[in-house]
């Protein structure tokens, strides 16, 4: 099989819905709205799609990792936006150095986990 992908764009839930818009936005994601209970987020080349639908099972048990250049300044960028008190339920967790590289955590306000990370050379 010869991939040749150009993107991949994963579809997330929001528990409220106009909260998750506002707190991706906040999180410097652009949204195009496409349906009045449905967007998609972009920073670069880099898309999802939020959805008005929730189950806590399901919300609960997703995870993104999204790769970054600098895990330090992307945390430091994170704490500056101060989520976790802007949002409830939102939560940032400092960077793990791990042997494979590092990663800092943040949940959205519905629960998804977001893996902010760097792989070791």
């Amino acid at each position: 099989m010869n991939h040749k992908i150009k993107s991949i764009r994963p579809f997330i839930g929001a528990k409220n819905f106009e909260i998750s818009r506002s707190f991706y936005r906040d999180l410097g994601f652009e949204e195009t709205v496409l349906e009045s209970n449905f967007s998609v987020f972009k920073s670069g080349e880099i898309a999802f799609y939020l959805q008005d639908y929730y189950d806590k099972s399901w919300i609960e048990n997703t995870m993104i990792f999204v790769e970054v250049d600098d895990v330090e300044r992307y945390y430091d960028e994170l704490l500056a936006l101060n989520l976790p008190e802007k949002y409830e339920g939102a939560k940032l967790t400092p960077i793990k150095y791990l042997d494979w590289g590092s990663e800092c955590f943040l949940h959205d306000p519905a629960g998804v986990l977001w893996h902010f990370g760097k792989f070791s050379k």
